[in-house]
């Protein structure tokens, strides 16, 4: 036993070593994997080392080299400690933990640098002049083509050409060397560094007067000229220090200035002044640009041209604003020490259009917090703003100073000056005067108070009209409203109902002297069915008497009009009067054609108009020949429509629903009733034609559709069965023989409720006497539907089935105990 738990521990040690290896080797090859190609060496310092400031470049880039990009610190491995790492795993995790931590350290300081970088895109953009060096499409570069500058300086590396032309002509090149000086064949060295080209040319006249007759300079009165101009330009070599983008040294043509050197470094950055640039040339400040003369005016009188090694210095800027709100160039603007709100108004272009000129909002800042003044438009040439003050210019007031608004019944309503209408009735005049629906009896004036609350001021206006009143002095924002007489009673009017043209129901406006005849004219005239004998008008009664249980509520009035709407001479004289109703009814003795359709299996199929009101459909039958052969009886059809009022419309389709909703013997999906709608009535043809005139025979109506089949020869299964199908009607067969062909039922079926639609569209359902389930007969022509039983349906048979199980268990146990009583009672 002890031996066998001994080899037991030992192979479980075995196998704890060999996870521990399996582990240490997986997390040294992690290491390995997360050292970055290209990283320090393992060992390494892993320190990145500065580059070394480079030649400058021809191409007035930068002249200093990037520093390398690679941060990542070399990882020490195990070896180098003295121990293996593959037998020490704790090492190998460390490891892992402490590569894993530099990796997280290193995406979040990408992350914030990433951030902060954003944050300073943001506020250059802010800046104005930032988008001067910042667009590609922007360039001060100097032209390679221009004229040679008269106060160009000569330097060493320039090359030079004196044309001389006239009485003597001759071309002299003039290198200049490192020294400064040019070599002339008759004269010598002659010493030009340092000259402008107006200088050289004539210190050359000078010295070359004795080789040529009457040598002069360009435009004198000499017969020889000289003109000196750049061959080629030489390359200089500046700086530019302090806050711009990418300071260093750049080499540049000696025809730059220092705005093109400026460009170079992309500009001044979020903290570089544009207002007081300096150019340091031999210790000695020779110019201060201000960027903003350029910006604000497209000239820059400052700018000088470079020589070399220059020093261009961008310093901090000294005192800088915002501006924001409703001027046309919001941003951060640089200012001199003594310069005003109305400067910073006109670097930002000025105010909008709906600005709120009179007052500026200036928020400061003190030794200890924030403060805020208010400054008015008197005192923009004289107030100074501090440095980081934020200027805030306000949107107008929605709302007019001075206009006061009419409505209703004049002939010009709409807005007015209150300066030339300061009474109501000069707004009223200038209105151009009332209409004649204007209800002088009372108007109404909506004011504004002060402190914005709304008020009411009603006016007999016919008084102060008459002078019985003062006139109303108005203000701001008064509305005036006059009513409108017709605004003031009910609209009048008058009903036609019946049977006129434009009918079935007219409303007519009321007016003045409108009579009988031009009401029915204004409907449409009578339609044929009109009983024009018989025209009558309801007139309401205004006095009625309430006490009276007899009293006469309305008056009515009888006319016989003719169809050419001509009345008796008295009755011709009837003015209606408003809300008059009036009847036209249809005639007695009108009937309109009424059509029966026989098609199908008929000698003489189509159309049919109903003779008689009692015209049975045998009547119909021998109209139209009778029935061919090939006519299936028991299948005839009767199509009727059916037409439903909305109310009874809404009774059975909620009656469909409650059907539908009624899931516990079976699942029923009912259709909604539609107003017209054909359906099929059941008739029993052969009776009918056995007995034509009893009580089968059926009354046709305007619309029925008589359809006669051919002998059918299927039958269709369809519902909750294997195999629904459509299947030929065999003599003889029942409904189980039909069933079994569409392949019987499925465990879903409800049996109980299968039912059987004839081909004229009655129905027969399945009967149940005890329990076996009597089901209908089959004729050709039919379809058999097999509900689907619902869950609950199904749930409720597993119970019932349960129940009898256990009921019988119950009985036979019964019977059990009482067969074994008796066996025992006989022993």
């Amino acid at each position: 036993m002890k031996k066998f738990f001994g080899s037991f521990s030992a192979m479980h040690a075995t196998r704890a070593f060999l996870h521990v290896f399996s582990v240490s080797l997986f997390t040294l090859t992690a290491v390995y994997a997360q050292t970055p190609t290209g990283g320090a060496p393992s060992g390494s310092s892993g320190t990145a080392t500065q580059g070394q400031p480079s030649a400058p470049s021809s191409t007035g880039q930068p002249s200093t080299t990037a520093p390398s990009t690679n941060t990542t610190p070399s990882t020490t491995t195990a070896t180098e400690k003295g121990s293996d790492p593959k037998a020490d795993p704790k090492t190998a995790i460390d490891q892992v933990e402490k590569a894993t931590d530099q990796k997280d350290q290193a995406t979040t300081a990408d992350a914030d640098e990433a951030l902060r970088e954003a944050e300073l895109t943001k506020l250059r953009r802010k800046i104005f002049g930032y988008q001067l060096f910042n667009n590609s499409k922007v360039s001060f570069a100097p032209s390679e083509n221009m004229a040679t500058p008269r106060d160009y300086t000569i330097g060493p590396g320039d090359e030079l050409s004196a044309y001389i032309y006239g009485y003597s002509q001759s071309l002299i090149e003039l290198p200049v060397n490192s020294d400064g000086f040019a070599f002339v064949k008759p004269i010598g060295a002659v010493q030009l560094s340092g000259r402008t080209i107006e200088q050289a040319q004539k210190e050359l006249i000078t010295r070359l007067s004795p080789y040529y007759n009457n040598l002069g300079a360009p435009g004198s009165n000499a017969s020889t000229f000289l003109l000196l101009s750049l061959g080629r330009i030489r390359t200089i070599r500046v700086t530019v220090l302090g806050e711009v983008i990418t300071p260093g040294t750049y080499s540049v043509s000696s025809l730059s200035t220092a705005l093109n050197a400026l460009q170079l470094t992309g500009g001044p950055n979020e903290l570089g002044s544009f207002r007081q640039i300096k150019v340091v040339r031999r210790n000695k400040t020779v110019a201060t640009l201000d960027l903003y003369e350029l910006l604000m005016s497209g000239a820059l009188n400052t700018d000088i041209r470079l020589q070399d090694n220059d020093v261009i210095q961008v310093g901090v800027y000294n005192k800088r604003v915002e501006i924001k709100g409703n001027v046309k160039r919001p941003g951060l603007y640089e200012l001199l020490p003594n310069e005003t709100i109305t400067k910073v108004l006109e670097y930002a272009g000025g105010f909008t259009e709906n600005a709120y000129t009179d007052r500026l909002k200036v928020l400061g800042l003190t030794t200890k917090e924030r403060k805020i003044v208010d400054v008015r438009s008197s005192e923009y040439d004289k107030f100074v703003p501090r440095n980081g003050d934020e200027i805030s210019a306000d949107m107008l007031l929605d709302r007019f100073e001075n206009m006061v608004t009419i409505s209703g019944p004049v002939f010009r309503p709409g807005q007015y000056s209150l300066d030339q209408n300061k009474t109501l009735l000069e707004l009223i005049k200038n209105a151009e005067g009332l209409t004649g629906e204007a209800f002088t009896g009372r108007i109404n004036v909506i004011r504004t108070r002060d402190d914005l609350s709304v008020e009411n001021i009603s006016i007999n206006l016919a008084d102060m009209m008459n002078g019985k009143v003062d006139d109303l002095l108005l203000r701001r924002e008064d509305q005036i409203i006059i009513p409108s007489k017709f605004q003031l009673r009910e609209g009048a009017y008058i009903r036609i109902t019946g049977e006129v043209n434009l009918g079935p129901e007219v409303n007519l406006n009321y007016t003045s002297n409108l009579t009988l005849e031009d009401a029915i004219i204004q409907s449409g005239g009578f339609k044929e069915s009109a009983a024009t004998s018989q025209i009558e008008v309801v007139r309401r009664k205004r006095d009625v008497n309430v006490q009276s249980i007899s009293a006469q509520v309305a008056d009515i009035f009888l006319f016989d009009i003719n169809r050419d709407l001509t009345m008796d001479a008295n009755d011709s004289r009837f003015v209606l009067e408003p809300y008059d109703e009036v009847l036209v009814r249809p005639s007695t003795n009108y009937q309109p054609q009424t059509f029966v359709t026989m098609k199908g299996e008929i000698v003489s199929p189509g159309l049919y108009g109903i003779k008689a009101k009692d015209e049975k459909l045998s009547d119909m039958l021998k109209r139209a020949g009778g029935l061919t052969a090939q006519a299936y009886i028991n299948g005839a059809t009767l199509l009727r429509k059916i037409a439903l009022t909305d109310e009874e419309i809404e009774q059975r389709n909620k009656a469909v629903a409650v059907i539908s909703d009624d899931a516990k013997k079976g699942q029923f999906v009912g259709e909604n009733v539609s107003k017209d709608k054909q359906e099929a009535i059941g008739i029993d043809l052969a009776r009918i034609l056995r007995n034509p005139g009893g009580r089968e025979d059926i009354i046709l109506q305007d619309g029925d559709v008589i359809d006669i089949p051919k002998r059918l020869e299927t039958v269709r299964v369809q519902g909750e069965l294997l195999f629904p199908t459509t299947v030929k009607y065999r003599s003889g067969s029942s409904f189980m023989d039909f069933i079994s062909q569409a392949g019987g039922f499925t465990r879903m079926s409800l049996k109980r409720k299968s039912y059987v639609i004839y081909p004229n569209g009655s129905i027969d359902r399945t009967r149940k006497f005890l329990f076996f389930n009597i089901y209908p007969k089959v004729e050709p022509g039919s379809e058999i539907r097999v509900p689907q039983r619902t869950q609950s349906d199904l749930a409720e048979a597993q119970r019932a089935l349960q129940s009898v199980i256990g009921i019988s268990s119950t009985v036979m146990t019964l019977i059990t105990t009482v067969l074994a009583f008796r066996v025992l009672g006989s022993q």
